[in-house]
């Protein structure tokens, strides 16, 4: 029996892993803690075999009066959390990093796919503060101390938040759509939570780059999700060259159709793949 300790109960994530390990897993036991306030301070981490860090703040802010509270928690609370855990004898650490850690997304039409030798390079003090933790986790790892960081990319599944709830709500309502190939790197939630298991249960180290068999448009999750309401959409590409010309002023654009994809080669995606991408959007639109 591995013993865990989780922060970041309340997070997405944090459920859903719950959730994920408490419908079969035997092997695993997740206690959970809130790392607000100091309480977290005098709880012995030596009964534990891994700490699992998921707290964090998820949600990019340019306001520059949060910025030293994105170091506080992303970078200063991780590196304590680390060196506490190594301190009395945990096994394992694992991170929750981010692909954001490689900056801002790639415009349209540019499909350069993140590898081994792409230097992060963050746009924002949100994607620094999580390469600072995300270098310092990696920099403890020993023998005796093992350290797992996971650079996820856009995580979805039932309930999440964020732009992919937006388009699946999209497609239940609009009866048209631009028609423009982009090519993004994604990871269902169980996906994610299979991968995050086999690292406790393996007691793995090192760097993770986790996401789909395959790669995602956006216009693939406005096409299935429609269908999996019994909807359909038509597709146009009368409007892509106001698309692409908006690309360039506004910034929510590329997000939406711009491209951000790791190289296949950095993904044993075999391993934890639980549910292809349309059996995913059908779970989450069930499921939401």
């Amino acid at each position: 029996m591995k013993k865990v300790l989780v922060t970041g109960e309340n997070g997405y994530i944090g459920n859903k892993f719950k959730e994920w390990i408490q419908s079969g897993n035997k092997e695993i036991e997740l206690n959970y803690i809130s790392v607000r306030g100091e309480d977290w301070r005098k709880i012995d981490f030596s009964t534990y075999d891994t700490v699992l860090h998921l707290a964090g703040i998820a949600h990019v802010s340019r306001n520059p009066k949060l910025k030293q509270l994105y170091y506080d928690i992303n970078r200063d609370l991780t590196i304590e959390l680390a060196e506490k855990s190594k301190k009395e004898n945990v096994e394992q650490f694992i991170f929750m990093s981010s692909i954001i850690v490689y900056g801002l997304d790639n415009k349209i039409g540019d499909y350069s796919s993140i590898n081994e030798n792409t230097v992060p390079t963050p746009a924002d003090f949100y994607g620094d503060s999580k390469l600072q933790a995300d270098l310092k986790v990696q920099s403890m790892n020993s023998k005796d101390f093992k350290t797992a960081v996971v650079r996820t990319p856009v995580v979805y599944g039932p309930g999440c938040k964020g732009n992919f709830k937006k388009l699946i709500k999209l497609s239940k309502i609009t009866p048209i759509f631009i028609d423009l190939d982009n090519k993004r790197s994604m990871i269902y939630i169980d996906n994610l939570s299979s991968l995050i298991e086999q690292i406790v249960i393996d007691n793995r180290s090192g760097l993770f780059y986790p996401q789909n068999a395959d790669y995602v448009s956006t216009k693939q999750i406005i096409e299935v999700a429609a269908k999996s309401s019994g909807r359909k959409i038509y597709f146009t590409s009368s409007f892509n060259f106001l698309i692409k010309l908006a690309s360039k002023r506004i910034s929510i654009v590329n997000k939406i159709f711009g491209n951000k994809i790791y190289d296949k080669n950095l993904s044993k995606s075999n391993e934890y793949q639980i549910s292809d991408f349309e059996t995913s959007i059908q779970k989450s639109i069930v499921n939401s």
